[in-house]
């Protein structure tokens, strides 16, 4: 009886650990039961991978998908520890390291080319147009940074343009209302103003001549990939499989994220487009996140210092607290190792 006692607790945690540990390569590593991915809801190519389930077949455990509408929500959910990877824009992510959260950024997602437009009314032929008027933009996001850019580039009196901070669907409420003359948003967003009326005023892509760059970043929580280094391989591998599929079939792809996000196909079909997408291969260079040894000098950390200057400019943070550099917060050893293989 006493041996039957002691097999079954023994039975028992063998199960309990073949649940907790899966092998990985020549060791077993530790798996969540969840991994929490945060996303803003619009047409992405790694969405793709949410409708088939390729993240959860590639983790080999269950994903919950956290919705938010901005960048100040993706702060606030890695404040609250409330997912463990997200993707969003390159001037929150900087404005996140700089007030101090311990993440790390590990991929880029994308920049930001034709996706994030500023959409005007009739009136608001130019940038300069905007004197005088009200435009909106999602606070603390790569389309806030974007605007700024612009009014400066343009040179605006923005003593004279009233800004609106609003989240994208309340931004196509307001238009819809009257309150607003223009707005700095993403697809789809963009293309609702464009059926009522709008217009399309600048691009980001416009202001890359001018020295600025806005792109999309994969950034995780230091603790989590501390503890769950294979997640954040297996996710940049399935994010890579979701680019190669894209660009082997842009429409088939946009049809996907179309259904699947309940979309206009137009919406969808434009806003992907709209993105330029780095392989693996390319972010382990100086011309994106470096190898680890040349990070420092790689154009995103060169970036995000940029960024950071430009946010301490229009007062989002404070430049005393701007790091040296931002090498530190870039952890390239899980693409490597995504490129090394299985």
């Amino acid at each position: 009886m006493m041996v039957g006692r002691w097999m079954g607790r023994a039975l028992a945690a063998v199960a309990l650990a073949a649940a907790v540990w899966v092998p990985v390569g020549v060791s077993a590593q530790p798996v969540p039961e969840v991994v929490r991915l945060g996303y803003a809801g619009g047409p992405r190519v790694w969405i793709l991978g949410k409708a088939d389930g390729g993240y959860e077949k590639a983790f080999g455990t269950r994903v919950q998908w956290v919705p938010f509408a901005s960048g100040a929500d993706a702060l606030t959910l890695l404040t609250a520890k409330a997912v463990d990877i997200i993707r969003f824009g390159s001037s929150p992510a900087v404005a996140g390291i700089v007030r101090g959260l311990t993440i790390e950024v590990i991929g880029v997602s994308g920049v930001i080319a034709t996706s994030e437009r500023l959409i005007g009314r009739d009136a608001v032929k130019g940038v300069k147009d905007l004197e005088g008027r009200a435009v909106a933009y999602p606070p603390n996001s790569t389309a806030h940074y974007a605007l700024e850019a612009a009014l400066k580039v343009h040179k605006v009196d923005v003593s004279k343009v009233r800004r609106v901070q609003l989240r994208p669907a309340e931004i196509v409420a307001a238009w819809k209302r009257g309150d607003i003359d223009a707005a700095y948003v993403w697809g789809p967003f963009t293309q609702q103003l464009e059926a009522d009326g709008g217009h399309e005023v600048l691009a980001s892509r416009d202001l890359q001549k001018d020295g600025y760059y806005v792109w999309n970043n994969f950034v995780a929580r230091k603790e989590f990939l501390e503890k769950y280094p294979q997640i954040a391989v297996q996710f940049l591998r399935e994010f890579q499989s979701n680019v190669e599929r894209y660009k082997r079939d842009p429409e088939g792809s946009a049809k996907i994220v179309a259904q699947h996000l309940d979309v206009d196909l137009d919406a969808a079909r434009s806003t992907l487009a709209g993105i330029e997408y780095p392989e693996l291969a390319e972010q382990v260079t100086a011309k994106w996140l470096g190898d680890g040894t040349n990070t420092g000098d790689s154009v995103i950390a060169r970036g995000q210092k940029s960024t950071a200057e430009f946010l301490a400019e229009i007062g989002e943070i404070r430049r005393a607290d701007i790091p040296a550099s931002f090498a530190p917060w870039i952890n390239t050893r899980y693409l490597r190792e995504a490129l090394a293989g299985p």
